[in-house]
């Protein structure tokens, strides 16, 4: 009895190592290699599942979507050393000086801007907390509204496309959908893109601004000792603000619009964007060939960083199937009262834990391929997942005490901001995503809708 349940033993032994401190990558490839060698000399694991390992590799090394990934990441790096946040900040706050809360609507839409661009979480937080935070609360904001509003902005590049986050959750649920398919004996299957779930995110992303903005501006209205209209000794019209605007806008259209006009595939349109911020970077003057260098090491290390976790995360949920992980997933999750919304519920609440401690790489290369495929076969719309699991991480890790948003900006806060106040000030944005959550479980269409309809 105890052998059926090896796999769930294997997914609380990596954790346990990765709580410790263990490497990621070596970590899910060190527990799978060990448990598999248990296995055989036990006469548990078949060893024959070992040896399809090298096909997984080669498929992840022609894998053309993941190409993406290394080009949107040149692509936020490249912007994030041009100091364009830096002028779109400065600019936004004179145009939106005389608004109730207008600096922290500034930060918002900027930081909106800047999720949009480099898609990775950590840079919007880090980038932001270091350009507006000292300047929100110099200008009398409360410490706790300041950091809860940074924090929650960064986080919209989990969301808002081109997010790395749906770049590698669309390619595994790919994967996980064919594979429900096949399971079912549709061999035909339907397939779903990493430009499917762009598209899906568009009408959620943009709604969990619409609700940052609209807390903003309540606050400013009741709270105006915590949240001031501070009045610009220099103001700027608003159509002043809109060449600032426009190269990012640009950028953005070319990269979304070319994926949603079917004009270009995610990996094409991501080359168009390492190239746009190639350029616009030299047409503001910050290229240079040491800033070009810091660039590529950058791009390289957090390349390398993702792809090797893929290659353990591989390994690991090989291993994992060959002690029949799936199927017992699949029977756990079909003895469970109230069915798929049950189950559904289970994978949310699991996964939205899992982000106190793993990484959205981890999430998605371990957890995902493990569960998706099961809640796919019991009827589950696959794009309506994927957003879900993304809005699901994005409040993970904004979550009191071990969001990861709270670590990037509390390394960059002064030393005056408490971490109590940063953990009280992302409680209104959680409510508020937590609220977004319960609109797509409601409403799927939002996620849904657009997608289809094009």
């Amino acid at each position: 009895m105890l052998v059926e349940f090896i796999p769930l033993l294997m997914f609380a032994a990596v954790c346990v190592a990765l709580m410790l401190g263990y490497p990621v990558a070596f970590t899910l490839a060190g527990v799978a290699l060990l448990f598999a060698g248990v296995g055989i000399v036990t006469g548990y694991f078949d060893p024959s599942w070992l040896r399809t390992f090298p096909a997984r590799l080669f498929g992840i090394m022609t894998n053309y979507t993941l190409v993406a990934v290394p080009l949107f990441v040149f692509m936020g790096v490249m912007l994030e050393k041009s100091r364009l946040a830096e002028a779109l900040l400065e600019n936004m706050t004179k145009a939106c000086g005389r608004l109730p809360g207008g600096l922290g609507i500034s930060v918002v839409v900027v930081g909106a801007l800047l999720a949009a661009s480099t898609g990775i979480v950590g840079a919007t937080v880090v980038t932001m907390g270091l350009l507006s935070l000292p300047t929100m609360l110099k200008r009398g904001y409360s410490p706790a509204f300041a950091t809860g509003t940074i924090c929650a902005t960064g986080t919209l590049g989990q969301i808002i496309p081109p997010s790395i986050a749906l770049v590698l959750l669309g390619d595994v649920l790919s994967s996980a959908y064919q594979q429900a398919q096949l399971n079912q004996g549709i061999f035909n299957p339907r397939t779903i893109s990493v430009g499917d779930l762009f598209v899906a995110a568009i009408v959620p992303g943009a709604l969990l601004v619409i609700f940052y903005i609209a807390y903003v501006l309540l606050m400013a209205r009741f709270r105006p000792q915590q949240v001031p209209t501070v009045i610009q000794d220099e103001q700027v019209p608003l159509w002043r603000v809109i060449p600032s605007l426009l190269p990012v806008l640009l950028l953005i259209a070319l990269v979304l619009g070319s994926i949603l006009l079917g004009i270009a595939t995610p990996t094409e349109a991501a080359g168009v964007g390492a190239l746009g911020a190639s350029l616009l970077a030299l047409w503001k003057r910050q290229l240079s060939w040491q800033r070009l260098t810091d660039v590529a090491r950058s791009t390289t290390e957090v390349s390398a960083m993702i792809f090797a976790i893929l290659i353990g995360a591989s390994l690991f949920s090989l291993v994992f199937r060959g002690f029949g992980g799936e199927e017992l997933v699949h029977q756990l999750f079909n003895q469970l009262p109230g069915g798929t919304f049950t189950a559904v519920l289970i994978v949310m609440a699991v996964i939205f834990i899992l982000g106190f401690i793993l990484d959205f790489i981890e999430i998605t290369f371990v957890v995902v391929p493990i569960v998706g495929p099961v809640l796919l076969a019991m009827g589950v719309d696959p794009i309506w997942l994927g957003i879900m699991i993304a809005v699901n991480l994005q409040t993970s890790f904004l979550t009191p005490p071990f969001g990861f948003a709270l670590f990037y900006l509390r390394g960059v806060a002064p030393a005056e901001v408490r971490t109590l106040d940063i953990y009280r000030g992302v409680m209104p944005f959680i409510l508020l995503q937590v609220l977004l959550l319960c609109a797509l479980a409601l409403w799927p269409a939002l996620a849904t809708w657009l997608p289809d309809y094009l």
